[in-house]
C-alpha cells in the first residue's frame, strides 16, 4: 500500500510539473529586435538632414511658390527624413486654386513639389467658381471672369447642374447655339439662357425628356429664327410654346402633326 501512495504521489508531481522554458530562446530574438530598431534610429539620425532647396513646378496664376513654402514651413523644419509628405500635400491642397500636388524627396537633400491650378469652368451663384468635374472651389471671389457661363443652385447640387450645363452644351455647338446660364432653383424648378438671350423652361417635371425634346426639335427653330424669338416654354405634356419678341405665343404641339405645326411655327411671328 505504502508503494501505491508514493506511486500516486509521484504522477500527482508529474502533471504539476511546469514546463521548462530556456531564457535564451527569448531573449536571443528580443535582442535581434532591438538592435535592429537601434540601428533604423541611428541610420535615421545619420541619414537626416537639413533641407537644402525646394525645387516648385507648375503653371502658376493665382498661387506663388512663396505661398507653398509658407504653408509647409514647419514640415520644411523637420528635415529631409523627419518631413511629412502627406502633411505637406494636405497642406498644399487647402491653398486656394491649387487643385493637385505631387511632393517628393530628392536624394540628398531637396523635395521636389509639383502642382496643378484649378481651371474655372463657371461662376457659382454671385461670387463662387466651379472647377471642370463641377466641384465649388472658390465660394466668395470679387472679380468674378466675364467671359464664363453663370450656373446657380442648391450648393449641394452644384455638380448636376454643371453635369446638365455640359451635355447641353454639347448638342448646341453644332448648330450655332450656346448655352450662357443654367438655373435650378429651391423647388426643383429649371431654367437656362442661351447666349443669343432666349429663355428656356424646362420646369420641374420630366425635365431630361423635355430637355431632349428642345435638343431634337426647339434647337433648329431657335437657329433659324433667333432673333425674333423671346422665350420657349418647355413646361407642357404635349409639346412647347414659343413666346415671340413682338408678345405673340405659338403652341407647338409633339403629336402626329407636330412636323407641319413646326414649319407654320417658323413662318408664324
Amino acid at each position: 500500500m505504502r508503494r501505491q501512495a508514493n506511486r500516486r504521489k509521484q504522477k500527482a508531481a508529474q502533471r504539476l510539473q511546469m514546463p521548462r522554458i530556456r531564457i535564451g530562446r527569448i531573449v536571443a530574438p528580443l535582442m535581434a529586435v532591438a538592435i535592429v530598431f537601434a540601428t533604423y534610429q541611428v541610420s535615421l539620425k545619420i541619414l537626416d538632414r537639413d533641407i537644402s532647396s525646394i525645387e516648385i513646378s507648375g503653371p502658376f496664376q493665382r498661387v506663388t511658390a512663396l505661398h507653398i513654402e509658407a504653408a509647409i514651413k514647419d514640415e520644411i523644419d523637420a528635415g529631409f527624413v523627419g518631413a511629412d509628405l502627406d502633411r505637406m500635400r494636405e497642406l498644399i491642397v487647402a491653398l486656394p486654386w491649387i487643385d493637385q500636388t505631387r511632393v517628393a524627396r530628392r536624394w540628398p537633400s531637396r523635395i521636389s513639389i509639383t502642382v496643378t491650378e484649378q481651371v474655372p469652368a463657371a461662376v457659382w451663384g454671385d461670387s463662387g467658381l466651379l472647377n471642370t468635374r463641377g466641384e465649388l472651389f472658390v465660394r466668395e471671389l470679387r472679380h468674378l471672369p466675364a467671359e464664363l457661363p453663370r450656373l446657380s443652385g442648391p450648393d449641394a447640387r452644384s455638380a448636376e447642374v454643371a453635369a446638365r450645363y455640359l451635355a447641353v452644351r454639347k448638342q448646341l455647338i453644332p448648330v450655332g447655339l450656346d448655352v450662357s446660364r443654367v438655373h435650378l432653383d429651391a423647388r426643383g424648378s429649371w431654367d437656362m439662357t442661351l447666349q443669343n438671350g432666349i429663355d428656356v423652361r424646362l420646369g420641374r417635371r420630366d425635365v431630361a425628356a423635355r430637355t431632349d425634346l428642345f435638343l431634337d426639335v426647339v434647337a433648329d427653330i431657335i437657329a433659324s429664327r433667333a432673333k425674333e424669338i423671346d422665350y420657349i416654354d418647355m413646361r407642357y405634356g404635349n409639346g412647347f410654346t414659343i413666346g415671340w419678341k413682338g408678345g405673340s405665343q405659338t403652341p407647338v404641339s409633339t403629336g402626329q402633326r407636330a412636323e407641319q405645326e413646326m414649319l407654320a411655327a417658323r413662318g408664324i411671328q
